[in-house]
């Protein structure tokens, strides 16, 4: 599918799944090379993170574990600006390597609040893995390690991102081209 429809909008193909699986690859591999030794533990943000900790958990090849948190912080296709925890960490992560899985880091002011709540329990260290990244859109200073693909301000769908609960489903990435 080229195009599709999801409510009031109009979405077109933007990036196809067998890029998206490459990239996947080229930051397991980086994380597989950077982090041995260390077992880390994977902390998946969902809901929008899920199709990348799958993809990015299947290349991992370094012994670790792997646990989720919800955040939420979107409503419709703009950022609330509120974030609230709905589902906390229940590991101890004192003393580990933590890998904050993300869909997408656009503000960075959720990853910042997650961070921050994060340093509290004391890690070793924290690292940050995104399938996406809009750097133009970016109003923190984040040290985002582990980014699959840098993409404009544009809002999307698929791959696991959503326009109000829905479009989760698509394989491939999807950017807005009609908004009626």
């Amino acid at each position: 599918m080229n195009t599709i429809q999801i409510k009031d909008k109009t979405f077109a193909v933007s990036i196809r799944e067998e890029d998206i699986l490459r990239e996947v690859s080229r930051v397991a591999d980086e994380i597989n090379r950077d982090l041995a030794g260390k077992k880390p533990i994977f902390l998946s943000v969902l809901n929008g993170s899920f199709m990348f900790t799958a993809d990015l958990m299947k290349r991992i090849t370094i012994p670790c574990e792997i646990s989720f948190v919800k955040l939420a912080s979107y409503q419709g296709v703009t950022s609330t600006g509120v974030i609230k925890e709905v589902i906390g960490l229940n590991e101890d992560i004192s003393g580990r390597t933590v890998v904050v899985v993300e869909d997408i880091v656009d503000t960075g002011l959720t990853m910042q609040r997650l961070l921050e709540t994060l340093g509290t329990r004391g890690p070793s260290e924290i690292h940050i893995a995104t399938l996406l990244v809009k750097p133009d859109k970016l109003k923190v200073d984040l040290n985002i390690e582990y980014a699959a693909m840098r993409i404009p301000n544009d809002f999307i769908v698929g791959y696991g991102l959503d326009y109000d609960g829905m479009g989760r489903n698509y394989k491939d990435i999807y950017t807005v081209i009609n908004e009626e």
